[in-house]
């Protein structure tokens, strides 16, 4: 077996439909929505256009209502009605409060003749309401379903299922009386259904075992008792069509005792006694033996259509299928034996086991053979559902018996073939409106795929339960069922179902944002037409943030300009008026140089992007460029980085190991506070030594090219360039760190007497003598002149200041 279900899934099909048959898909507004049932690749569900939504239903009037389906097989099968006994009080009772407007709720045990004594009070009340009277069946039906089925009977309004809000309109113009059989539901449901329809009466049938409605809701509840003895005497005389004998009547005196007057048993004992052989010997049997006496006096073909209903959890097929299920060509012949005898009972236009029988049938011995009679009832109903013939309001006719063949196919060991019934029938319920039976069909089949492995089949059914309830008004459900399907088919490939699921993710996502609640991440992918920085910011990746826009400023809503961080340190040396690229691929305009020093690393720029707006000319819309924290904390090491380099270069150049310091290009020497210049004459290592010449006070200013120009026409010696591995012996006096300045891109000078040449790395051990003076009693640099030059007389404060200067700068460090 394929465990992805592909082979199934083909099978599947062609089962359904044949070799080359065609493929039913119908379209149905749902609400608001265009729903196309499609049973291949899955319902598709948009929003409907607004041209084609329709407009208010045309009501129909009580004869122009077409006859519900299965009626007329009911009347057909069913035996002429036993008289209603005793029942004369409570028909009249009913008919006066419903006259009177009133709601009333009939209660009694199963089999008791609550629907005789309905056909009874339907017929008595039948002019009473403009619309009429409705006839509804509960059985296994939801509120929802019941106020749908209300709305078809009364509308004309094919393939349609109104909203709620439509729906309440619609429901709130009714005027009728709707005859309830069989409910199966109380207490807020069934307020809710009368608050929903005021204008309608209402008369339910139901047992005892079901909650009552409100106090506040004012329904009259009226008590369905057994028959006495002589009205139960007079039932079995009409049964057998012949007066009791003696021991018949001491018979059914016991027997009516021991039921407290229940008609369904009486109608089994009528049945048994016109079964019994002339001129044989009365065997009276008691309440609960009944069944079994019955038994031994059907024909065969009787006793395999309750053994198939037995399989079927006691629903019947219609009477057509009778044959094909049970093998035996009189089979649908034997169905009116079985309604006359009280075993069968009709049950929302179809016939079931009545209440009592399936236990007893299994006392009996008639669940052996239960398994394969559902495994074959499982593949006749997938031929029958799928053959295109077949119209969705006859298979919405058999939808129980369906189910139940699809569970005991499940029950039986054989998920596969339920999921082939289940994979055939539910699109055809979809088409029929019987949503309830659609989703009871839709949960088995994912069931059966989860448990055979065919996981295509599973993400099938988790679709189809997500459009279903989309177009019922459950977003949340839909988004599960829908993310589910959506993984499974991702595994398995399946591009067509998987584009069609995100399309129904979208719809949920927007029916949620309409609602107010919030999305789950990732339900919905950002359209393709959205850049990355764009759809960013309405799902950021996990683990990232997005920028928040400016104090003041809404995002989108900005008339300029937003200023956000440069992520990146190229971004921050971007020259002004230049175009930024960003990783994203979006472009910016850098809104001024990046500062200098480190701290201007972290600067800003103006971040435009506009985008064009369709049938609005050249308006713009301008977007705020974001950054992410992988790009901020890059950028944050980077001007860290910038600045530690920074803080080393200034040290190495102070520090009196390195290299004579002189004044950089993009510098130039400045005052210092005390008015004097910060300049001391040159050491000697690695350079011409010379002594600095003293100009006239105040006649020298810094030269723009960071050198000193004297105003006595003397210039200080220039020094040649030099590299690091022309630095000076370490025995050498070190420099200080206000040497006057020199430009490494002035020439370098002429040899001089007492120069000690450049390029000889060699330390001189007799180095040329000069004035300067040594290490231990360095210049001094005048305190009181304006000029830059040096004077012959120094303080020794200021060489002390100089070393303490480092000091510190080294502790920063």
């Amino acid at each position: 077996m394929d465990p992805y279900g592909s082979e199934r899934h083909r099978h599947g099909r062609e089962h359904a439909y044949g070799d080359g048959g065609p493929v039913r898909t119908v379209q149905l507004l749902a609400d608001s929505y265009l729903l196309t049932v499609n049973p291949v690749d899955g319902s598709e569900i948009e929003p409907c256009p607004p041209g084609e939504l329709p407009g208010r239903a045309p009501k129909l009037g009580p004869d122009e209502r077409p006859e519900p389906l299965g009626a007329a097989t009911l009347a057909a099968m069913t035996p002429p009605a036993p008289p209603l006994l005793e029942r004369e009080e409570e028909r009249e009772r009913l008919a006066r409060l419903l006259a009177r407007g009133r709601s009333v709720r009939l209660t009694g045990p199963a089999g008791s003749g609550r629907t005789a004594l309905l056909d009874a009070v339907a017929q008595d009340v039948a002019g009473l309401a403009p619309d009429g009277v409705v006839r509804l069946s509960g059985h296994r039906r939801t509120p929802s379903d019941l106020l749908h089925e209300l709305f078809v009977s009364v509308h004309d309004a094919p393939l349609q299922r109104p909203g709620k809000a439509q729906l309440t309109g619609a429901l709130a113009e009714i005027g009728a009386v709707v005859i309830l059989d069989d409910l199966e539901f109380g207490g807020a449901a069934l307020d809710e259904l009368l608050r929903t329809t005021p204008e309608c009466a209402y008369l339910f049938a139901t047992t005892p075992d079901i909650a009552s409605p409100a106090s506040e809701s004012r329904v009259e509840e009226v008590f369905l008792a057994g028959l006495s003895r002589t009205a139960c005497l007079e039932l079995l005389e009409h049964a057998v069509r012949r007066p009791l004998t003696d021991d018949e009547a001491d018979w059914a005196a016991d027997l009516w005792f021991e039921s407290e007057g229940h008609v369904q048993c009486f109608v089994q004992a009528g049945a048994l006694l016109r079964r019994r052989q002339a001129g044989g010997a009365f065997a009276p049997a008691s309440g609960t033996a009944l069944v079994p006496a019955l038994l031994g006096t059907l024909p065969g073909a009787a006793l395999g259509t309750l053994r198939l209903a037995v399989a079927l959890d006691g629903e019947l097929p219609h009477h057509a299928h009778l044959p094909a299920l049970t093998g035996d060509q009189q089979a649908d012949d034997a169905l009116p034996e079985l309604v006359g005898s009280g075993l069968v009972s009709p049950a929302g236009g179809h016939f079931r086991l009545a209440a009592g029988v399936a236990d007893q049938l299994a006392e009996a011995g008639f669940t052996e053979a239960a398994e394969a009679q559902a495994l074959a009832a499982a593949q006749h109903y997938t031929w029958w559902t799928g053959h295109p013939s077949v119209t969705p309001e006859r298979v919405a006719a058999e939808a129980d018996a369906v189910l139940a063949a699809a569970r005991g196919a499940q029950r039986g060991g054989n998920p596969n073939a339920a999921v082939l019934l289940t994979r055939t029938a539910a699109p055809v319920l979809a088409a029929a409106l019987r949503w309830s039976a659609w989703e009871r069909m839709l949960r088995c089949g994912q069931e059966a795929a989860r448990l055979s492995g065919e996981i295509a089949e599973e993400a099938y059914f988790h679709h189809e339960l997500g459009v279903l309830a989309l177009a019922t008004g459950n977003p949340e459900r839909a988004r599960a069922e829908l993310e589910a399907a959506v993984g499974l088919r991702g595994t398995l490939a399946e591009q067509r179902g998987v584009v069609a699921g995100r399309r129904a993710l979208a719809l949920v996502a927007d029916r949620l944002a309409a609602t107010g609640t919030p999305a789950a991440h990732g339900a919905a992918p950002a359209p393709s037409g959205l850049s990355q920085a764009q759809s960013g910011a309405a799902h950021p990746l996990d683990g990232e943030e997005s920028a928040s826009p400016p104090a003041g400023v809404p995002m989108g809503a900005t008339a300029g300009p937003v200023t956000t961080s440069v992520s990146s340190m190229a971004a921050a040396r971007q020259p002004a008026g230049e175009t930024l690229v960003s990783p994203e691929g979006h472009t910016v305009n850098a809104t001024g140089p990046a500062a200098g020093s480190a701290a201007g690393m972290g600067a800003v720029a103006n971040a435009r992007t506009s985008k064009e707006a369709a049938g609005r000319g050249a308006s713009r819309r301008l977007h705020a460029f974001t950054s992410s924290k992988r790009n901020v904390v890059a950028a944050s090491a980077g001007a860290l980085l910038a600045a530690v380099l920074g803080t080393i270069v200034t040290l190495s150049s102070a520090s009196d190991d390195g290299t004579p310091d002189t004044v950089r290009p993009e510098q130039s020497a400045s005052q210092d506070d005390d008015g004097g210049l910060t300049a001391d004459e040159p050491g000697r290592g690695g350079g011409a030594t010379s002594r600095p010449q003293q100009p006239a006070a105040g006649a020298t200013s810094p030269a723009p090219g960071g050198g000193a120009a004297s105003s006595g026409g003397s210039k200080p010696p220039e020094q040649s360039p030099s590299s690091p591995d022309s630095s000076t012996p370490s025995d050498d006096p070190p420099s200080s760190p206000d040497d006057p300045p020199s430009s490494p891109d002035d020439p370098p000078s002429s040899p001089s007497d007492d120069p000690t040449p450049s390029d000889d790395p060699t330390p001189s051990d007799d180095p040329t003598p000069s004035d300067d003076p040594t290490s231990e009693d360095p210049p001094n640099t005048p305190t009181g002149g304006s000029g830059s030059a040096l004077g012959p007389e120094s303080d020794t404060s200021d060489t002390g200041g100089a070393v303490r200067q480092d000091s510190a700068t080294s502790q920063a460090v």
